[in-house]
């Protein structure tokens, strides 16, 4: 495939990669699937390429990251790779450890659960700010934002797929209009990352994604917050617990994955 547009990031690949003299530059890194990126932008391109990897599964929860590695496989400086990969430990994608170096964030089945409680009280909070305009017109952004999650098509990238379902959720707290949960969003979806990669690697399973987030938002034009509860009990903690058991069951059996 060739290098990405300042645009977009390109698509990940399993296959090594060249430098532009021709030579190969990943070897042992071209299990990252990682691709060369254009100049334009190139730290966000760095950044984009990364995320992607996380998403798909090429780069491991808890894989050790190095510049060096990275520069040659996505044929941009140290420099670039340094700054890409600060931002995205700023973001929580990425772990810095002392004399260690950066790894992808991997989550503990606890802390996977910690954060599903944590989101549905935080959701909860923001379907009661929407309810509560008497307008209405917070309640439309959650169906502008329904219908385009709606558009997606079930075999859609997975990373775009991904990218629409953390849109989704953002817009149901940028539609609460609190400025509290607005400010915690960037934080959240650095953990939502890694939790939808994992369920991904378990299951991909679009229809199951599309029909659950559906049910939440009848329950949202309900305005009964007690099927709201329920239907955010099913679409995070219940997932989450599902995923956790998927997770832990090779762990637990001594079988293999």
């Amino acid at each position: 495939m060739a290098p990405v547009s300042g645009k977009r990031s390109g698509c990940m690949a399993l296959n090594s990669g060249t430098d532009e003299a021709g030579n190969g530059v990943l070897g042992a890194a071209g299990s990252s699937g990682l691709l060369p990126v254009s100049s334009i932008s190139r730290r966000e391109a760095v950044m984009n390429e990364i995320r992607r990897a996380i998403v798909l599964g090429t780069l491991k929860p808890g894989e050790k990251l190095t510049e060096n590695r990275l520069a040659a496989a996505l044929n941009v400086s140290r420099p670039t790779v340094r700054e890409a990969l600060t931002q995205l430990a700023q973001e929580g994608l990425l772990i810095q450890e002392p004399y260690r170096g950066l790894r992808v964030a991997d989550l503990e089945p606890r802390a996977i659960m910690d954060i599903a409680r944590t989101r549905v009280a935080l959701d909860m909070l923001a379907v009661e700010e929407i309810l509560a305009d008497q307008t209405g017109r917070r309640l439309e952004r959650v169906r502008a934002a329904w219908e385009e999650f709606d558009r997606l098509p079930l075999d859609a990238d997975p990373v775009e797929a991904q990218d629409a379902h953390v849109a989704f959720h953002r817009s149901i707290w940028a539609a609460s209009e609190n400025t509290l949960l607005i400010r915690l969003q960037p934080v959240t979806e650095a953990h939502i990352t890694i939790v939808l990669a994992l369920d991904q690697a378990a299951r991909g399973n679009p229809r199951r994604a599309h029909d659950v987030h559906k049910q939440l938002v009848e329950a949202i034009f309900s305005r009964d917050l007690d099927q709201v509860r329920k239907a955010l009990t099913t679409h995070t903690i219940a997932n989450a617990k599902e995923l956790v058991a998927m997770l832990t069951a090779p762990a637990a059996t001594g079988t293999a994955s």
